[in-house]
C-alpha cells in the first residue's frame, strides 16, 4: 500500500482544537462538545468530547473503506487521537465506524460492549451518556443551543416533548421553569433514561410526565378539550420502521402531516419547535396549515457545529 495518512498532521490538528473549544466549554459551563468534523479530507472523523473520554466516529468513506487501511492504520489514528485528548489513554475512547442508516439509526445498539454510563454537564445541567452501547450517546450536541432556547422560552409553560428521546429538552425545560411537562418516546430504554435524567437534576416531580408510546398513533388521536401545550418540540427521526409502530416514517414524506396534527396539541400563543437532521431536507410550507414558519438553523447551530451545520430548525405558530 503506497497511501500513509499524515498522523503528525493530524495530531497537530486536534491539538490545537482541543486548546481552543476547552476554553470556549468552560465559559459555557459544558464538558460535551464537538472537537474535530472532517477538518482534514484525509481523516474523516468526527471526534466528540464527553468530559475527560471522547466518542470517536470515522466515516466509512474514502481510503477508509478499505479494511487493509483499516487494519493497518486503524490503531495508530485511535493512538494519535488519546495523545491529544486523553493523555495518551485509549481506555478513554468509544471509537465506532459510523455509515449511512436508515431507520432509527441512533436508537440501534452499536453491538459493541455494554458501556459504562456515567454523567456530564451541559450549561450547568446533568444528563446520563453511554458511549459505548449504542450508535448515539444519548445527547445530540448540535441542539445545545436548541435546548438553550427552549429553557430561555419555557418559564411557566406547559412543554410537550414528542420523540424525545432521553429526555434532554424537558430536563432543559423543567430548569427553564416550565410548570408541566409531558415527554413521549416509542422507547422504553429511552423514557427510563430520560426520567433518569430528571432525577440527576433534582426535577422528576409530578408535573413532569414521560411516557413510552408510539407518537404517531398518539398524535392521530383527538386531543382533549383541556390538553394543549405553549411549547412543543418536535425532532423526529428521519425514517423509522420499528416493529412497534403500525406504519413505516419518512420524515420527508410526511413532515407536514407531523406538523399539522401536532399544531391541534399547541395553544392559541404557543411555540413549536421543528428540526429535522434528514439531509437535503425541504419543507413543504404550503402544505403546513399557517403562516406562521420562521426558519432558525443558525441561532440553533452551536459554534463547535458551524464546519457542518447538522440539522435545520424552525420555529412555527399559529
Amino acid at each position: 500500500m503506497s497511501w500513509t495518512p499524515d498522523l503528525t498532521a493530524f495530531g497537530n490538528r486536534l491539538r490545537k482544537n482541543a486548546r481552543h473549544w476547552l476554553r470556549w466549554a468552560r465559559r459555557e459551563d459544558t464538558e460535551c462538545f464537538r472537537i474535530y468534523d472532517r477538518d482534514l479530507p484525509e481523516f474523516p472523523l468526527q471526534i466528540d468530547c464527553y468530559g475527560d473520554r471522547a466518542h470517536v466516529q470515522l466515516l466509512h468513506k474514502g481510503r477508509w473503506t478499505d479494511p487493509e487501511a483499516l487494519d493497518r492504520y486503524g490503531p495508530d489514528l485511535l493512538d494519535a487521537v488519546a495523545a491529544a485528548l486523553t493523555d495518551g489513554d485509549t481506555t478513554r475512547l468509544a471509537a465506532k465506524i459510523r455509515e449511512r442508516g436508515r431507520g432509527g439509526e441512533q436508537y440501534a445498539e452499536s453491538g459493541q460492549t455494554e458501556g459504562e454510563a456515567f454523567v456530564v454537564r451541559e450549561h450547568g445541567l446533568l444528563f446520563e451518556v453511554n458511549l459505548e452501547r449504542y450508535l448515539d450517546t444519548g445527547l445530540f450536541l448540535d441542539h445545545r443551543s436548541t435546548r438553550a432556547r427552549v429553557r430561555a422560552q419555557a418559564q411557566d409553560t406547559r412543554f410537550l416533548n414528542l420523540f424525545a428521546y432521553t429526555g434532554s429538552f424537558t430536563v432543559h425545560a423543567a430548569a427553564g421553569g416550565a410548570r408541566s411537562s409531558l415527554t413521549l418516546d416509542l422507547s422504553n430504554t429511552y423514557t427510563d433514561w430520560a426520567r433518569r435524567n430528571l432525577a440527576l437534576n433534582g426535577l422528576d416531580r409530578p408535573e413532569h410526565q414521560v411516557f413510552a408510546t408510539d407518537v404517531l398513533r398518539w398524535l392521530e388521536g383527538n386531543p382533549r378539550r383541556d390538553e394543549s401545550f405553549d411549547l412543543i418540540v418536535l425532532d423526529p427521526p428521519s425514517f423509522s420502521n420499528s416493529k412497534r409502530m403500525d406504519t413505516s416514517f419518512d420524515v420527508q414524506r410526511d413532515h407536514a402531516w407531523l406538523i399539522n396534527r401536532t399544531l391541534l396539541r399547541l395553544a392559541p400563543d404557543g411555540l413549536l419547535v421543528f428540526s429535522t437532521n434528514r439531509q437535503g431536507f425541504e419543507l413543504h410550507a404550503p402544505e403546513i396549515t399557517t403562516g406562521g414558519i420562521l426558519e432558525i438553523t443558525r441561532k440553533t447551530t452551536p459554534p463547535d457545529f458551524q464546519r457542518h451545520p447538522p440539522h435545520r430548525c424552525w420555529e412555527i405558530r399559529h
